[in-house]
């Protein structure tokens, strides 16, 4: 029988919990939503599809920023840690001091108004807020850098009773009762650990502006350098929690564990907290005064980004792969046929890793030290980072949300057959979108120019990879627009017949492997991967010898 353990799990939580978890999702979707439509509003400008002025089109490109790069991921990260804490790591199937997680939600609630009233007010900030574009007494500058200090006092409170609740019960509960740490509860942890981590970042970041800002303190000299590990951490972050909710769904769905057991894949868990928080320094490869050993180190520290990554996707594939062929299974791809492409979260999985491949190649190019002067300030950031943020990390937090809502609600999910059909045209969307995108970027269009006519001096080849740019943003838009409003309508749905099980396409693959059987698909996929990152390194370096010009450096990301 295909397990469900995240079904039951959330079934059973106390009421208080699921009115903390479904307000959190609440607004999670509310925050994706309005950086939806401005995202979209913002696309439409730069492709010349409609018109504004330079004050609203900056104040559109905050608005996108902010509520997609901070409220939404942050928002859906702090819920599904909680509910992966409660549900995997929680003997007691319960979220440990829920007072501390209501005042967390509370604080970031608050943040989402404040941020979103200095957005509306004063001169567009954009979302990572230099002082040098504001003024000291300035409306809405103070209140901005409040609002992200809210949220991350919020996010800490949130992530300190996530690891409450994981390791509650190992303390009460008899050692002879309290079963070995699963990968899921130990990575959940982890995750909870480098959330305070980026609540700290944030700190360390806003705090100083913020009493610049009051009149407090004097402008930190500092900002784009402590900007740079904050981004790094909220970057990179995201992709542990994505792999994470893969390995949940992949069980909730085929029934599937690693066959490489609970104890490797805690190693690979670990391998974030290893890598990430050093190799912050390739996003300093534009600060001119950085010393060229630093730079040397950093280009060879990026190497290891993707490793963590990397390896979750052989484990998961690898694994899938076995199950499949130990049940008749028969060529390359025949393995893949027999997955449950119907399930709204297997299609969103499906994609997400295609849009994880394609990202990632990009990343490569853009993390390499002679290139990340000429690129970082031109469209081809946003480009490749749309099949990140959107086609991957999104795309898999939509998904569990699939499970999660119904299990929280006792509601059937929304129509799924078409919720399946959805991650495809996302990364359709998206595919067009970053095809123009990192095009443009390769041709040195800059990437925070609203337009890109420069009174009809710039290459005519700018404008159409920007209506390219726009049809794609449509598309992308479009397609996550219908998403949500089916999530919303589960998450506002009455409760029918308790739910034992997801009404969705699942198969029954759990159970011991039986004959061994070789898995091709994930290491092909690596020698694919890594073959496309030297092909398009050595593209970026032959296009870029003609660039017909080249955005000013700042401080990049």
């Amino acid at each position: 029988m295909t397990t469900n353990r995240l079904t039951q799990g959330l079934a059973a939580l106390p009421a208080g919990d699921k009115t903390l978890l479904r307000l959190c999702f609440a607004i999670a979707l509310l925050a994706l939503a309005l950086g939806v439509l401005a995202g979209l509003a913002t696309a439409a400008v730069r492709a010349g599809f409609i018109q504004a002025d330079l004050l609203e089109g900056y104040r559109l490109m905050t608005a996108h920023g902010v509520n997609v790069f901070f409220y939404w991921l942050y928002f859906v990260q702090a819920g599904l840690l909680l509910v992966i804490s409660a549900v995997y790591a929680n003997s007691e199937g319960r979220i440990a001091w829920r007072g501390l997680a209501w005042l967390g939600l509370l604080a970031m609630v608050l943040g989402f108004g404040v941020n979103g009233y200095a957005t509306l007010v004063g001169v567009p900030r954009l979302y990572d807020a230099p002082p040098e574009l504001a003024h000291p007494g300035e409306p809405g500058v103070a209140a901005f850098y409040a609002g992200y200090l809210l949220l991350a006092a919020g996010l800490f409170c949130i992530a300190t009773a996530g690891v409450a609740t994981a390791i509650k019960s190992r303390f009460t509960a008899h050692p002879a009762n309290t079963p070995g740490w699963s990968a899921i509860g130990f990575a959940a942890v982890a995750w909870a650990g480098l959330l305070m981590v980026s609540a700290l970042a944030s700190l360390y970041v806003f705090f100083p502006a913020a009493l610049w800002a009051l009149g407090l303190g004097t402008m930190p000299a500092d900002y784009a350098t402590r900007w740079h590990v904050l981004f790094h951490n909220m970057h990179y972050l995201p992709l542990m929690s994505t792999v994470l909710v893969w390995y949940v769904l992949v069980e909730n769905v085929t029934g599937v564990k690693s066959i490489f057991g609970a104890r490797f894949s805690k190693i690979i868990f670990s391998l974030y907290l290893m890598f990430v928080p050093p190799t912050s320094l390739y996003h300093m490869f534009l600060e001119p005064d950085l010393a060229a050993p630093v730079r040397v180190i950093g280009s060879l520290l990026s190497l290891f980004i993707s490793v963590p990554t990397v390896l979750v996707f052989l484990v998961l594939v690898c694994s899938l792969e076995v199950h499949a062929r130990n049940r008749g299974a028969k060529g390359l791809f025949g393995w893949m046929r027999q997955l449950p492409w119907g399930n709204p979260a297997m299609a969103a999985m499906g994609a997400a890793v295609i849009n994880l491949a394609l990202g990632g190649v990009f990343s490569f190019v853009l993390i390499q030290e002679k290139l990340a002067p000429l690129l970082s300030d031109t469209f081809f950031v946003p480009g490749y980072f749309h099949f990140l943020t959107v086609g991957t990390v999104s795309l898999t937090f939509l998904a569990a949300l699939c499970y999660v809502l119904p299990g929280l609600t006792g509601a059937r999910l929304w129509r799924p057959t078409v919720l399946a059909r959805l991650p495809w045209l996302v990364t359709l969307g998206v595919g067009l979108f970053g095809a123009a995108g990192i095009a443009a970027g390769y041709n040195g269009v800059p990437r925070r120019v609203l337009s890109v006519a420069y009174d009809s001096g710039a290459p005519a080849v700018w404008a159409l990879l920007m209506k390219g740019v726009g049809v794609g943003g449509t598309l992308m838009a479009f397609a996550l627009l219908v998403y949500l409003y089916g999530l919303l309508r589960t998450l506002l749905a009455r409760a029918g017949a308790p739910l034992a099980q997801p009404a969705l396409p699942s198969v029954q693959w759990d159970g011991p492997v039986v004959a061994r059987h070789q898995a091709w698909m994930g290491p092909l996929s690596v020698v694919v991967l890594v073959g496309a990152m030297a092909l398009f390194t050595q593209v970026a370096f032959v296009l870029l010898r003609t660039l017909p010009l080249m955005a000013g450096s700042g401080a990049g990301h």
